[in-house]
């Protein structure tokens, strides 16, 4: 198939890109600017790049922005959306890019009869603002709390989301639209650069929180995030709504495993056991002098114990996720890699 990813350079992106073409399909993919080589340069080498990718400039507010880029695309994968926790202008910097940009590339598929499937990298944002312990999560959840003052980033995913799946139903194109619904994404990157996930074991490392709190994360590996993807667009009987995310490990257990793996040498990671009621209660009570995104976040999460279903998404897709052990570990030799964290010589990790 000819496949367009938007937003290709991204995390997620570029390894549905390198599945991609180790398929065999052809890929085009956008970018906001071809001037930017160096963040090009390893999807271009990719292997298959140079017979089977492209790319073509593309932003996400331009009206009829992405009628060009979709010309004799059998399928359009659309990844492209800024994620930040803090965000100076959520109505400008999270809210417009991301449901302007669905409008317009949903557009733009209406408009050339190639396309046959949008694939929509939606978010567990769309589905939870503050996950309670006691109810399993489904594709059937949305998230009806978060606001532009409340975890604006989970609020641009949840009406961007909404704003597709609104477009399939009133105008009725020609294509299906199927949606990946991921939690915190994780794992190795094939760029230089740090996205916003793996940022949080960085930020362990060096110190950034004052202990370990009661917080438990959903994590899910980008290679099956980008898997997901990929089986989404070749099989054809998927439809609607898959929630794609591996198992939830909380603070202490993460702290524990980095350091028996050899990462608390030559670093700081939080020792103070704040996960217990008084430390939620500190918690809470220090998140009012955070920046606005990082505090109801943190306000929304911590205590809580996300639980989710992901049997549509194994059952139908077939996809297998790697245990969530294994995932951190990867990311951190990755990190360790481009040099945006370090151990001390000889503290190699187990696995």
């Amino acid at each position: 198939m000819h496949v367009l990813v938007t937003g290709a350079s991204g995390f997620i992106a570029s390894h549905i890109v390198q599945q991609l073409l180790a398929k065999g399909h052809r890929v085009r993919g956008t970018v906001r600017s071809l001037a930017k080589e160096k963040d090009l340069a390893r999807l271009r080498a990719l292997p298959g790049a140079a017979e089977r990718l492209s790319f073509v400039a593309a932003d996400l507010r331009t009206p009829g922005g992405f009628d060009e880029a979709v010309r004799g695309c059998d399928a359009v994968l659309h990844t492209a959306s800024p994620y930040t926790l803090d965000a100076k202008d959520p109505q400008k910097d999270l809210v417009d890019p991301a449901v302007m940009g669905t409008r317009n590339v949903l557009l733009a598929c209406q408009k050339e009869p190639s396309v046959k499937r949008v694939i929509l990298t939606s978010s567990m944002a769309a589905i939870t603002d503050e996950p309670e312990s006691d109810h399993l999560l489904t594709e059937a959840d949305w998230n009806n709390k978060s606001s532009l003052q409340r975890n604006p980033y989970y609020y641009s995913k949840t009406l961007a989301e909404r704003a597709a799946w609104e477009f399939i139903e009133q105008e009725k194109p020609n294509f299906d639209l199927v949606v990946i619904n991921p939690f915190l994404v994780i794992g190795p990157s094939l760029s230089a650069g740090i996205n916003t996930s793996n940022q949080l074991f960085v930020d362990l490392l060096a110190g950034t929180y004052p202990g370990i709190m009661n917080l438990t994360w959903g994590f899910v590996d980008v290679r099956d995030v980008a898997e997901a993807h990929v089986r989404a667009l070749e099989t054809p009987g998927a439809k609607g709504r898959y929630i794609t995310a591996g198992e939830t490990i909380g603070m202490r257990a993460l702290v524990e495993l980095l350091d028996k793996n050899g990462w608390a040498k030559g670093n700081k990671l939080p020792k103070l056991g704040m996960d217990c009621g008084a430390g939620d209660f500190a918690v809470r009570l220090s998140s009012y002098l955070q920046p606005k995104g990082i505090g109801s976040y943190l306000r929304t999460h911590v205590g809580r114990v996300p639980r989710y279903d992901t049997s549509k998404v194994r059952n139908e897709l077939g996809v297998k996720f790697r245990s969530v052990e294994s995932s951190i570990l990867d990311t951190l030799v990755d990190l360790e890699r481009e040099g945006h964290v370090k151990r001390e010589a000889g503290t190699a990790p187990s696995h």
